[in-house]
This record gives C-alpha cells, structure tokens and sequence, in this order.
C-alpha cells in the first residue's frame, strides 16, 4: 500500500455521488490539486468508464446510485485492485450495508449525517492504512462482536449442520452475488436459490443477509 510519504505525485481519487451538491463538496475539499486528483462520476456506468482508464488510489462511493448499486462497484474494484482504498459515503447505516460492504472489500464507512469535516485528512488516513468509520456504526460493529466466541476455539465448525450446497449459497451471498449469479455458478435453477436461503437463514437463527454472513464467517464455515 502508498503512503503519504512514499508518494512522489498526488492521490488520485474518484469520487462516486448522484447528489451533485454532495460530490461537488467533496471535491471541494479536495482541490489542492498538488495533493489530490479528482475525477467524479454521478452514476454506475459514468463511474465504470472512469475506472476503465485504470484503478484510482483512493475510490469515495455512495450505495444507492440511479442505475445500479455502489456494492456492484466495490466489488468491481477490488476484484481488479487489491492497493485501492475503498470509503463508502452513504445514508444506508442498516446492518446488510455495513457488513456487506465491509466484507466486499471497503476500507471505511461514514454515514452522510457525518460528513467529513475534512475529506483530505480522511483521505490521507486511508492512505496511512487507517479506516475511517462514523461512531454509530463503530458501535454496532462493538456491539455485534461483543461476546461471540472464537470461530476455531470453543466452538464446533458448522453448528448449525449445514449442506454443502447452503455453505456454497452462502458463500456467493458473501460475495455479494445476486442470486441469478448464485444459481448460474453452482448450475442450479435459479427458482430453487430463495428457498436455500430461507433453510440457510433458519439453521443460522438469522434474518437478513448480513448477519448470516456474519455467523458464517464466525463459525469458520466460509472464508473470504
């Protein structure tokens, strides 16, 4: 990974926002442009033929985009570009958001009703190898790890008697696959994804997508 101190040029940054108010005053706190180069994006696509030029130092992404999700993004990048550092700047603080994104690849996560008093500092600490993410999220990153036992010691590997076949589902909703995704890897019918899930979600005692994923990877039944 760069460092501030390694760099012999700027960072480059790509910022990724709908709201043209909100990516403008991003930029804005990037425009030392000895620092810092900026390009911006408001869509999926837009952001898609940005990154076709190649892979930034930093990448700045909201979730909820008008033709498509930022997690489809997040993973993109960080299947093509392990040295990219990834900060989600979203409204979404729901359980499935975070962890989802997390575990896609993201280095950071702040809620927009935070925003940034100093986006360069930010973006410097990412650099740094830091991982910027608001106090209530932080809290309930504490709060769900708090008391859950070590996934090798103390605990038996698939518990919850898992098949084969759901631990593989499992691992694609980790990855973040749609489940049309899930059923052409695994060659099954496509029909038949929801109600593996829904065993999946009964053996784990969980409701949504996050905290299964979560339980999975404590448990040891997949590794990211």
């Amino acid at each position: 990974m760069n460092t501030q101190t390694e760099r012999a040029g700027p960072i480059s940054v790509v910022i990724v926002e709908d709201d043209g108010p909100t990516r403008q005053r991003i930029a804005d706190g990037l425009s030392d442009a000895s620092a810092f180069s900026v390009l911006q994006a408001g869509t999926l696509s837009e952001a898609r033929q940005v990154l076709g030029s190649g892979y930034p130092d930093v990448l700045l992404t909201d979730l909820q985009l008008p033709d498509g999700h930022g997690m489809d993004l997040i993973r993109d990048v960080r299947q093509h570009s392990q040295t990219t550092e990834i900060l989600v700047i979203s409204i979404l603080g729901d359980e499935e958001s975070v962890i989802s994104a997390i575990l896609l690849g993201a280095n950071g996560y702040l809620l927009k009703d935070a925003l940034l008093t100093d986006i360069a500092d930010t973006v410097r600490d990412l650099m740094r190898g830091h991982s910027p993410i608001s106090a209530s999220i932080a809290r309930f990153i504490v709060k769900r790890t708090q008391g859950v036992k070590d996934p090798v010691v103390g605990t038996d590997l698939n518990t919850a008697k898992l098949t084969a076949r759901e631990i593989d589902i499992l691992w694609g909703i980790a990855k973040g696959f749609s489940y049309a995704d899930i059923a052409d890897y695994l060659g099954i019918s496509r029909q038949t994804v929801p109600g593996y899930i829904k065993n999946i979600y009964r053996k784990l005692e969980v409701n949504t997508r996050g905290e299964a994923v979560f339980e999975a990877l404590q448990q040891g039944l997949i590794k990211l």
